[in-house]
């Protein structure tokens, strides 16, 4: 209980620019996993980036999805991708047909599944279309991007925006491969919510930021950079805490609830990329943007010599990084430059005669 309450109280003494290397290579490991995915597993891109041709029928008859591949394959069409859409319906996915080749794939599913023609849910996408789309798609997301280094560069500063961009490769980086590690298809849903956590990243990281900044000015001549990082964490762990909860949990029961109980696969869609954006978002706000500038910033010399200054004085800092020392402490440092420790003077003996 006295955690949650030095919790609430912003009392916490947690070192997290202390431990940034932990963090850094949790990241890296991240990263890395998410990258191979992307590039052996590959994102499994929705019609509307590809191109192509989508068919859907209800299946009240449960027929398996083998025995709609061996239709599908059986029509010469070039074969398609056939799966469950929640449990309920059948989907097949092939390249774009033409009107003769899709009416010959409708009747076969109908006659397979039991339904009428009729019912079939069609879309048709040129590979045009498609890539205009993911082209979009990618513009989208570099305005977005170039928009908020400015306005973070021109609110904050620049290296507060390298850092939040930093992390918000690392959040973009890890959705991508959840997607390519689960299958997940990648409609223009999932394109709209991961701009949307990427505001929800920038949002956590700005508030940090800003906290760090408002310690800046009121205790920067007291404390090394690393010091007014830890207390800036402590003070705004719990808000990012309770903040992460109360967007997880709708999310959590759209995309549990909705989406796998109910079977509404677009919420599924769009609500896993929410959910593993908003938590990687909390994440790489609290463990990566704020220790990156902290390792950035303690490089500058205006913060070598504040760091210096306070270790001099030998004040007792309950925020000080205990695993973060880059700089050597003046104290330290012999008076002619030469590296020498200085020692305290040796007691002499007294000689009796």
């Amino acid at each position: 209980m006295s955690v949650w309450r030095d919790l609430y109280r912003g009392d916490t003494r947690f070192d997290f620019f202390g431990n940034r290397r932990r963090w850094f290579t949790i990241s890296g490991v991240i990263v890395a996993v998410s990258l191979f995915a992307l590039v052996f597993l590959r994102l499994d891109l929705g019609v509307d980036f590809e191109g192509g041709t989508l068919v859907e029928f209800e299946n009240p008859n449960a027929v398996s999805v083998t025995a709609v591949r061996s239709i599908v394959d059986g029509l010469d069409i070039g074969g398609g991708r056939v799966q469950e859409v929640g449990g309920q319906g059948i989907r097949v996915q092939t390249a774009q047909l033409d009107p003769a080749d899709e009416d010959r794939l409708v009747d076969a599913l109908a006659a397979l599944l039991g339904e009428a023609p009729e019912d079939a849910s069609r879309l048709s996408v040129g590979p045009t279309f498609g890539s205009q789309v993911a082209e979009s798609a990618l513009r989208a997301l570099i305005v977005f991007l170039i928009v908020v280094a400015l306005f973070m560069a021109w609110r904050l500063e620049w290296k507060m925006a390298g850092a939040a961009l930093i992390a918000l490769a690392h959040d973009l980086i890890f959705t991508a491969g959840i997607y390519a590690l689960v299958g997940f298809e990648v409609s223009p849903a999932t394109v709209i919510a991961i701009l949307t956590i990427l505001g929800y990243s920038l949002y956590d990281t700005v508030v940090v930021f800003d906290k760090i900044q408002e310690n800046v000015r009121e205790r920067g001549d007291r404390h090394a950079f690393g010091s007014i990082v830890n207390l800036s964490m402590n003070q705004v762990l719990m808000r990012s805490i309770n903040t992460s909860l109360t967007t997880l949990i709708p999310i959590s029961s759209l995309l549990f609830v909705g989406s796998f109980l109910l079977g509404a696969t677009t919420l599924r869609e769009f609500a896993l990329a929410l959910f593993v954006g908003v938590a990687t978002g909390t994440y790489s706000s609290i463990f990566l943007a704020a220790p990156i500038l902290g390792v950035w910033k303690e490089g500058e010399e205006h913060w070598i010599k504040v760091r210096r200054r306070v270790e001099r004085k030998g004040a007792e800092d309950d925020f000080a990084p205990t695993h973060g020392a880059t700089v050597p402490a003046a104290s330290m440092v012999g008076a002619t430059g030469s590296g020498a420790v200085p020692r305290p003077p040796r007691k002499r003996r007294k000689h009796r005669r």
